[in-house]
Formats: structure tokens, C-alpha cells, sequence
């Protein structure tokens, strides 16, 4: 089990099988396209190489989720995927989502978290850079609608 990771009160732990419904409901709410299905979410909650992550306000108030992914013999973690709800946006759930991430990818070794994000969501591109991401490149019609990607890297200490 990994630990918990706290943020005022958002408190983030590894996701569970009862999480699902949340978790898919999340995914359609938040995004239009490139969508992780249910069958996707319930094989990454019993992977090694996958971690969900799930934000709460307590142990049954669904905040938001973190994708993260670890590659047999690389000491980078991706994050694939990072949302929260709607009326939780400015109030800690991402950051303590991060902060979760990179604590786990210590935990495993990595040297670094990268990610991919879209070009037009600048909501999650200040959120990255405010912790300390950096640009590093793109890649040009990346996402299912042609939407461009940025791609960001943090070392981690």
C-alpha cells in the first residue's frame, strides 16, 4: 500500500475496486475525448506497472484521480491521466494528486515524472509549471480531436 498524502484536507490514497463508478463517471465528465474505459480502469487498479490514485475529502467524498505508469526498466514515471471535479478546481486537489504521484515515484526509483498535456488546457498547464515541470517538448495532432500536446518533465529530488 502506498501512503497517504494530505493537502489541507484532501487526502489521497490508492485507488480501490469500489472507486470505479466514480472514476468512469469522472473520465466522461472531464474529458471529451481519449477516455479510459471501465474495463481500462479495472485492469490498471490491478497492475504493477499502472497506479490510480483517488482524492478525497474523506474516505467516500470522490475528489479526483491520477493515472500513473511505470515502464519495466525505466526510472520514469508518465502521468497519464490527472482530473478532478469541476467544483473542487483551485482548492488543492490536483497539487496533493502531484504531490502523491512524484512521492510514489521515489518510492520506485524514478529519477522523473513526465506527462503529456493539451496545448489549449491552461488550467493544467499553470498547475504543472507552478510545481515545478518543465517544458520540454510536443508532439503535433496528439490527441484523438488533433489537438497538439505539450510535454512536460519534473526531476525529482
Amino acid at each position: 500500500m502506498h501512503p497517504a498524502t494530505a493537502t489541507a484536507s484532501v487526502r489521497v490514497r490508492r485507488a480501490e475496486t469500489s472507486d470505479l463508478d466514480d472514476l468512469v463517471m469522472l473520465e466522461d465528465q472531464t474529458f471529451d475525448s481519449d477516455r479510459m474505459s471501465r474495463s481500462q480502469y479495472r485492469r490498471h487498479l490491478d497492475s504493477d506497472s499502472a497506479l490510480v490514485l483517488v482524492a478525497s475529502a474523506n474516505h467516500r467524498n470522490f475528489l479526483g484521480t491520477a493515472v500513473v505508469f511505470f515502464r519495466k526498466g525505466s526510472r520514469v514515471a508518465r502521468l497519464y491521466s490527472l482530473a478532478s471535479k469541476p467544483e473542487t478546481r483551485g482548492k488543492g486537489v490536483g497539487a496533493a494528486l502531484l504531490e502523491a504521484v512524484e512521492a510514489v515515484a521515489r518510492q520506485r526509483r524514478c529519477y522523473a515524472v513526465r506527462l503529456e498535456v493539451r496545448d489549449d488546457n491552461a488550467t493544467a498547464v499553470r498547475l504543472y509549471e507552478r510545481h515545478g515541470y518543465r517544458h520540454i517538448g510536443q508532439y503535433a495532432h496528439y490527441y484523438q480531436d488533433g489537438t497538439h500536446a505539450w510535454r512536460y518533465e519534473k526531476l525529482l529530488a
